[in-house]
């Protein structure tokens, strides 16, 4: 066994850690050094979102203790940037195993601290976590939640005080407060006087401005046959209750997905951007001829949405497509209620669809780019209070509506998806027959994405050398069409290979370079802050003159697609 990883693991074996923790660390030294070297060779690092890893006792891990150090850096970081006043945090957790325990002994820091807790009683979305912040006038908000990662993950993630979760400077400020923490400086003696239980007033705040910021005069609610899943997750809390308020009255619940559980026992991965995750959905919608099925991550800041094509079939649409019918319809809104001065913006990202620009061009409308991740769109909407932020999105399943929250909301964004396809339907016309005409309108947009996990301690490594050869040694042609554009948000400089020009990208510094080429095709290239995965991201169009032709151009562009992906020998 490796001497640096023993001696790291012996420091959990002194009184500063529970007898708990002790045995399980012991346990691992004496019968599985594979396991200790795992919990040991690093630290689970407090990045610029929080954290995210496997539970269990070790610095690679998410415990009691890696939170807790988490928890006492942010203390001490409010505390030393708001002096003299009563600091406030709320906190949410999701369905994960020790959720409610972790979110417990975060609260149990903070108050130990001398800071008001706001803590909800029971598992709540994500984005009613980023609404209470604001509701509550909180200085911070923590949810704890790994997303869509298997069932063995949880995470902690930090919001500020505009619902938003942390961006620079803070960000950063708050990494080195954390990483300053001594294990046994951590103060977990909790002053439960300033500890208050909230829920069924919240509740109603968040589910009354969900209704009213996600839907509009539209007709024919009543006649649109929604399905739904929750995935086993918190969802359940909040969206069933959103459509009978907006008076959605066909609703059919996956009752085998109904009950919140962290196994997530009926899916592989509890991810809606996976057809299989809906396959109970899907099956259920056919039974009873449903005109849309939506589904949620655990947390619910994602939503998956299913719709019938030409030919009846239901289909997952992709993020893109989702993202671009949203803010086509939001923005149409606006127009019609005459809010529409060039004084509004849409969000959206670096690996998001172009064709979202294309449509709020047409409008009138900026669009505003950002990295990916919603705190980013956060970001934009404080920096730009002049402005009026419509909605955003990116390509991983998330859109936000309005600003009353600032994070990825799938509460709201299930209520617009409803609005869309009822609105078609009354109209004679279908969700899936308006996302053609906009192809028709815009060029017929098609995305993929591949993602590359490379797991153990040598993964990340491997990773950084995808990442430097496609630096050092830039394609010049794909698929036969000219690079023409290497953006490298790294070093933040936009280079033009035909004139050799150089540009300089104003957005923050992140590892992801995207290639633009002459076709107007994009590939991007971007390994993720939470997991050991790579995902390139692939975006090719063409022109689509009426929506009879749908299946031949799109066949065209699935096959630009696989040819670029065996030319880049992914």
């Amino acid at each position: 066994m490796n001497t640096e990883i023993l001696s790291k693991a012996q420091l959990w074996l002194s009184d500063t850690f529970d007898a708990d923790t002790q045995q399980e660390i012991n346990d691992l030294i004496n019968n599985a050094p594979d396991q200790l070297t795992d919990r040991f060779y690093k630290n689970l690092e407090f990045g610029t979102g929080g954290m995210r890893g496997i539970m269990g006792a070790g610095l690679n891990r998410i415990n009691k203790y890696t939170l807790g150090q988490a928890t006492q850096g942010l203390s001490n970081y409010l505390i030393k940037t708001l002096p003299n006043k009563q600091i406030q945090v709320a906190i949410a957790y999701d369905c994960r195993h020790n959720s409610d325990t972790l979110a417990k002994v975060v609260a149990d820091v903070l108050t130990a601290n001398k800071i008001k807790v706001f803590l909800f009683e029971d598992m709540r979305p994500t984005p009613e976590l980023s609404f209470a912040v604001k509701h509550l006038n909180c200085d911070a908000g923590i949810v704890l939640t790994a997303s869509h990662n298997p069932p063995e993950y949880n995470g902690y993630k930090v919001y500020w005080s505009d619902g938003g979760q942390i961006v620079p400077p803070q960000d950063q400020e708050i990494i080195t407060e954390v990483n300053n923490v001594k294990f046994e400086e951590i103060n977990f003696n909790a002053n439960f006087d300033l500890l208050e239980y909230i829920g069924a007033n919240i509740d109603e705040a968040f589910i009354n401005a969900s209704v009213a910021n996600g839907t509009f005069d539209t007709k024919g609610r009543e006649n649109l046959k929604v399905v739904f899943t929750s995935l086993h997750g918190t969802s359940i809390k909040s969206i069933p209750t959103a459509l009978a308020q907006a008076g959605y009255t066909d609703v059919h619940i996956v009752k085998e997905q109904r009950e919140p559980n962290g196994n997530f026992p009926t899916v592989k991965s509890p991810n809606p951007e996976e057809p299989a995750a809906l396959k109970m959905a899907l099956e259920l919608a056919d039974r009873i001829n449903g005109d849309i099925v939506i589904g949620t991550d655990p947390d619910s800041d994602r939503v998956g949405i299913a719709v019938r094509d030409l030919n009846g079939k239901m289909i997952l649409l992709n993020g893109n497509q989702t993202m671009s019918m949203m803010a086509n319809f939001l923005i149409k809104k606006w127009q019609e209620a005459g809010k529409l001065n060039g004084n509004q913006f849409i969000g959206s990202t670096i690996v998001s669809t172009n064709l979202v620009k294309k449509i709020a061009t047409c409008y009138g409308v900026e669009t505003k780019i950002g990295l990916t991740g919603f705190k980013w769109i956060a970001k934009m909407i404080r920096e730009n209070s002049h402005q009026e932020f419509i909605g955003g999105g990116e390509e991983s399943f998330g859109f936000m509506v309005g600003d009353f929250i600032r994070d990825k909301d799938a509460v709201t964004a299930t209520l617009l998806a409803c609005e869309i396809a009822a609105d078609a339907k009354a109209n004679g016309s279908s969700f899936y027959k308006e996302l053609l005409q906009l192809y028709v309108k815009h060029n017929f947009y098609k995305e993929h994405l591949i993602s590359i996990t490379k797991k153990g301690m040598d993964g990340a490594e491997k990773i950084a050398e995808m990442m430097v050869e496609l630096r050092n040694n830039p394609l010049s042609t794909i698929d036969g069409s000219k690079v023409v554009y290497i953006n490298d948000y790294q070093s933040s400089i936009k280079t033009n290979l035909i004139t050799s020009e150089k540009l300089t990208i104003n957005i923050p510094k992140s590892n992801v370079l995207i290639y633009e080429m002459e076709d107007g095709t994009t590939v991007a290239a971007r390994p993720s802050g939470t997991e050991p995965k790579i995902k390139f991201y692939f975006s090719v169009n063409l022109p689509l003159d009426r929506v009879e032709n749908t299946a031949k151009i799109e066949k065209e562009l699935d096959n630009k697609i696989q040819r670029i992906i065996k030319e880049l020998n992914l």
